[in-house]
């Protein structure tokens, strides 16, 4: 298994999208051009480079031969789900399942996702079977793509096990040069394969404070604002080499917009070492911390940043807001300095008359 590319489009056409008893049970529907290939491939990528997981092009480990593609997706609207299209000639090996373990053992022991769903048109037993087989359970019906689809939920208590199993078997198996342990990377031989977040409450450790500022008096560059924090309800930290190489952190609140309530997830403390710099880490962090924060029942997640901070956050789809957003400090209410992004959970407006965050900073 390893992260799709560009230039694995001919194989995916060949093995998927020019196959319609593959294709038939998709949402995308048919697409059968090496063109649609070729964008199916370059969202893909775009995926790996937002979030830091993804798609992966299966290969039998003998003959390199691309089978199919199976992968982690994680959709605004819904959350991260499990997908997966083989050609027709290797189904009924177990493959698509055996790869679906690495993704869930990836979701959940390497990133701690709270949650992993798989939607299904309604008649197709193959793919429910699989899913079942994983640990799925059967969680409504959802529309996606226009169509109506059966919903399965994963959950990490009751996934684990089964999971765990099917992963360790394939990771002590015959493999080629990608294996489980590959998962967590761009690809690429920067040090991240040993990476896994831990999703612990509270605020991060003084110690893996100390750490990761590495003696930076001011490494958020917001002293100099003289206002006073929240503590975050949750920390997200990312470990490789045994060390904390990055953290996040977060807290649930409901906050006034426009006047109205609405649970919203305040982000904060988003930090990476600077030997860890220009990984992604940072991207794997958010996004796995805006899923902990919608199982939560946020329906908003918000941060407060520096404005040259404004472009990334704007690549990973959260929007600036032009309305001003007031706090409470120990002297009373104020009006935040700081730039307002917001990623909306829930298919909500965005406020236009003002933000109130009913209480300390983030």
């Amino acid at each position: 298994m390893e992260p799709i590319r560009r230039e694995d489009s001919d194989e995916l056409f060949e093995a998927v999208v020019s196959q319609d008893s593959v294709m038939r049970w998709l949402a995308t529907g048919r697409a059968d051009s090496r063109s649609a290939a070729r964008a199916m491939c370059d969202d893909h990528v775009a995926h790996w480079s937002r979030h830091g997981y993804g798609d992966f092009a299966v290969r039998d480990a003998a003959t390199r031969a691309f089978l199919g593609r199976v992968g982690l997706r994680n959709r605004p609207r819904f959350g991260v789900d499990i997908g997966f299209a083989v050609h027709p000639r290797t189904q009924g090996r177990g493959i698509a399942a055996e790869a679906g373990a690495a993704c869930l053992d990836l979701a959940f022991r390497r990133l701690s996702l709270p949650a992993v769903f798989a939607f299904v048109l309604p008649g197709n037993m193959a793919s429910t079977a699989v899913l079942r087989r994983l640990g799925a359970q059967e969680d409504g019906t959802v529309r996606s793509s226009g169509l109506q689809c059966l919903r399965y939920r994963f959950d990490p208590a009751t996934t684990g096990a089964t999971v765990t199993a099917r992963a360790t078997a394939t990771a002590t198996a015959p493999a080629g040069p990608a294996g489980v342990e590959h998962l967590l990377t761009d690809g690429g031989d920067d040090g991240r394969t040993d990476l896994r977040l831990i999703h612990t409450p509270g605020p991060a450790s003084p110690g893996d404070r100390a750490a990761l500022h590495d003696g930076l008096p001011d490494p958020f560059g917001v002293d100099g604002f003289g206002l006073v924090w929240a503590d975050r309800q949750h920390t997200l930290t990312a470990v490789s080499g045994g060390r904390p190489v990055a953290s996040a952190g977060w807290l649930l609140r409901d906050m006034a917009f426009d006047g109205s309530r609405r649970p919203t997830a305040g982000l904060g403390g988003v930090l990476v070492h600077p030997a860890h710099r220009g990984q992604g880490i940072a991207r794997t962090l958010i996004s796995v911390a805006v899923e902990h924060a919608r199982a939560a029942g946020a329906e908003t997640m918000m941060l407060l940043c520096r404005p040259e901070l404004v472009p990334l956050y704007t690549q990973l789809g959260w929007t600036r807001l032009a309305v001003p957003v007031t706090f409470q400090q120990p002297d009373g209410v104020r009006t935040s300095p700081l730039t307002t992004m917001v990623l909306d959970l829930a298919g909500l407006p965005l406020p236009t008359v003002s933000v109130d965050l009913r209480g300390l900073p983030f």
